[in-house]
């Protein structure tokens, strides 16, 4: 059976004629976000890639490209306001926004809100001595699905946004895992990471607004999922790891805790197990660990008991690490 994937759209510039890449960049940009008045040294032959996940509505964006200056002008929003919201995250490259008479140099690592209704500068520029080109993450969001006031969101725009701590950090690799691997998910799962986004995006600038507890049930307890989730796959090593200890780990209930994986596929010790599974299919099928022993992986993703992990692998994969191992090719069984 055949299941469907994410929809994903890619533009590559290189494909296409020196004189036409811009052009194509231009368009592309106008689409995702809104039409902006864009420069670049780089024009006559412009390098850009661009990978497109739509999440029904809300676009997440992975780009690279070569130097841009831009300006969102207010003829441009007379001609077409989209009415969203862009998070932008600076993945490489020097990158600065102004707008409502802030000028914010934003580090890599970093976000920024950019309210594509209001005027506004933006610079981002690669390192041609190193031929490094300038990167981002971005998700575009309709301002009417922010369940915050957009006079309060408003005071955001364009200010720096830490993405190395709390929602901004989990925003960050929510980013990261589905600009990068779209194809480790289904269609089906589109509404759950639209939500997510949502959630992650709203707790982000509710906590630069001190505004966290106005947040809504169902967004606070998504972002604390997205806490656990996070909290799960740092400790997959851990043989202690257990319900328990996650539930005691963010200070809530056991009984709490289940109540928040009922809206999951899976129980919370299922996911466990799941992740872990998961972590050793991926290590027996790596060439560079082919030396390494099966009870070896199996022990670093926190089955201490050879004899578990294998009827676990078996039930999930249809055969035993073993020849999982050898059918992937990666080498001695171990």
């Amino acid at each position: 059976m055949t299941v469907a994937g994410l929809r994903v759209e890619t533009v590559d510039t290189t494909v296409v004629p020196p004189a036409d890449r811009f052009p194509l960049w231009l368009e592309m940009a106008g689409r995702v976000s809104a039409p902006v008045a864009f420069t670049s040294d780089h024009a006559d032959d412009f390098r850009g890639h661009a990978r497109m996940v739509d999440l029904g509505g809300i676009a997440l964006t992975r780009f690279r490209y070569q130097s841009l200056v831009g300006q969102r002008t207010p003829r441009l929003i007379r001609q077409a306001d989209p009415e969203v919201y862009q998070i932008a995250l600076a993945t490489s490259g020097t990158c600065a926004i102004s707008a409502r008479r802030r000028d914010t140099a934003l580090p890599v690592g970093d976000f920024t809100l950019v309210d594509w209704g209001r005027p506004h500068d933006l610079e981002h520029l690669g390192d041609n001595a190193r031929d490094v080109p300038a990167a981002s993450a971005t998700a575009v969001i309709p301002r009417a699905r922010l369940p915050l006031s957009p006079d309060k969101v408003d005071r955001l725009t364009a200010a720096r946004l830490s993405g190395s701590e709390g929602p901004g950090a989990l925003l960050a690799q929510h980013l990261h895992r589905i600009t990068r691997h779209p194809e480790e998910f289904r269609d089906s799962d589109v509404p759950y990471l639209a939500d997510v986004t949502i959630s992650l995006v709203s707790a982000l600038l509710a906590r630069h607004l001190d505004a966290e507890d106005a947040l809504p049930v169902d967004v606070r307890e998504r972002t604390l999922l997205a806490r656990i989730s996070d909290f799960i796959d740092r400790h997959l090593d851990d043989p202690a790891l257990s319900p328990q200890a996650v539930a005691d780990a963010h200070h809530v209930s056991l009984r709490t805790l289940h109540r928040l994986f009922q809206t999951e596929e899976q129980t919370v010790a299922a996911t466990i197990r799941r992740r872990r599974l998961e972590r050793c299919r991926r290590d027996l099928a790596d060439p560079l660990l082919r030396h390494r022993p099966v009870h070896l992986v199996a022990r670093r993703w926190g089955f201490t008991d050879k004899a578990h992990f294998s009827r676990a692998f078996r039930s999930a994969y249809g055969m035993s690490p073993q020849a999982y191992r050898a059918r992937s090719g990666s080498g001695p069984t171990g």
